[in-house]
């Protein structure tokens, strides 16, 4: 029964959850914390951090996660398809459409006009990164408040990347050090 119930409420989740892991954690809170009583609100907050550390998308770690703490492995595999299995059918269907009608000229014009938007929307997530990054999350953008240091990095990981094509991997590792060396040196 229990295997059900993680399957159903990972389904639920991967099923309504558009808009990326952001728009997944409440549908993941609503079901693992308020109806079920599987997490704590203050476990749900380290299934959070953990998700955002581990590689791969919040909702399908919350998954395998919330799956192990309940029913061990097969709990995991059985969250994490449920958490899986409507993007998996959505995206075959989609895929088919596609190759059925790409040829049409409607069809071309709407994926035209979505770039502009795509576009759009992910310079907005990076802007909202940046603004935590040097402001933390202050509503206003205050020069006094800048986290200098951040900015710094900012830059200088750009400039590694852009100018001397860097491996971003490697960027993200050195930033990390620089930012635990000033840290320390810092106190």
């Amino acid at each position: 029964m229990i295997y059900l119930k993680l399957f159903l409420s990972f389904l639920q989740i991967g099923l309504f959850s558009f808009g990326g892991g952001y728009a997944a954690m409440p549908l993941i809170q609503g079901q693992v914390v308020a109806e079920h009583g599987w997490l704590s609100m203050k476990e749900f907050t380290d299934l959070i951090t953990i998700s955002q550390m581990t590689p791969g998308p919040i909702a399908i770690n919350s998954a395998t996660f919330v799956g192990i703490k309940i029913a061990g492995i097969p709990g995991a595999a059985v969250a994490t398809l449920g958490c899986i299995l409507p993007s998996c059918v959505i995206v075959t269907l989609l895929a088919r459409l596609y190759l059925k009608y790409r040829n049409m000229t409607m069809l071309q014009g709407i994926l035209n006009s979505l770039r502009p938007a795509v576009v759009a929307m992910i310079a907005s997530a990076g802007i909202s990164i940046l603004i935590t990054a040097f402001w933390g999350n202050e509503a206003a953008v205050i020069l006094s408040k800048t986290n200098w240091i951040m900015v710094f990095i900012f830059a200088g990981s750009l400039v590694m990347i852009q100018k001397y094509r860097m491996n971003p991997i490697g960027v993200m590792v050195l930033a990390g050090v620089v930012n635990t060396v000033v840290s320390v040196i810092g106190g």
